[in-house]
């Protein structure tokens, strides 16, 4: 007696009305968002890195330095970590979210620098006054931060390099000395046949 063939799962109807009312909402969010965020956050920053360097020209460019190196290479060290191997899509999108998070410094930075708004010229006026050298020096500092990461991976690549072609070499040799070691016919015995042919 033949078995039946297995059920196949209800298929489920996609609710499209609904999926565009979140789509929709979802956009309106980040967009409010984003507008509030382009009004406030220049300003909020710029008086953050203000406070910090307190005028001083010395502080602004030690300061610049140290956000421009540190929030440059250690995102992009961990974006390299992320996509030098196979790895899940869900693997690099927190690997990418968290990479933003780790530049935001930098971000909010080139934000005032680059911003059109009001809230972008307010943070330059007040970088200007508050936090002089800052800007220029955490320019420095990213610029640094990606020449030492370019190298550190044409190191890292150049190593593995030679150690592949170190190992490539010693099998050859190997091979030599196998070669080399092998008894060949001995011409002694050549001679003996012959003779008693």
């Amino acid at each position: 007696m033949a078995e039946a063939p297995p059920a196949s799962p209800p298929t489920r109807d996609v609710n499209w009305p609904r999926r565009i009312l979140v789509g929709l909402v979802v956009l309106a969010v980040v967009l409010l968002v984003g507008w509030i965020g382009a009004a406030f956050v220049p300003r909020w920053w710029s008086h953050r890195i203000g406070d910090q360097v307190d005028g001083s020209i010395t502080a602004g460019i030690g300061l610049g330095l140290f956000y421009g190196f540190v929030f440059t290479v250690l995102p992009l060290l961990l974006l390299w970590w992320a996509f030098r191997r196979r790895r899940g899509w869900k693997t690099w999108a927190v690997a990418a979210g968290a990479a933003i998070l780790l530049a935001a410094p930098n971000l909010l930075t080139l934000g005032i620098v680059v911003g059109r708004g009001n809230a972008a010229h307010a943070g330059d006026r007040t970088l200007d006054v508050d936090a002089p050298g800052f800007r220029g020096a955490s320019l420095t500092g990213a610029v640094v931060a990606v020449v030492a990461v370019v190298l550190l991976g044409w190191l890292l690549g150049s190593r593995r390099h030679a150690h592949r072609r170190a190992d490539r070499l010693e099998e050859e040799l190997r091979a030599e000395k196998r070669k080399a070691v092998e008894p060949g016919p001995s011409p002694v015995s050549d001679d003996n046949d012959s003779a008693a042919h």
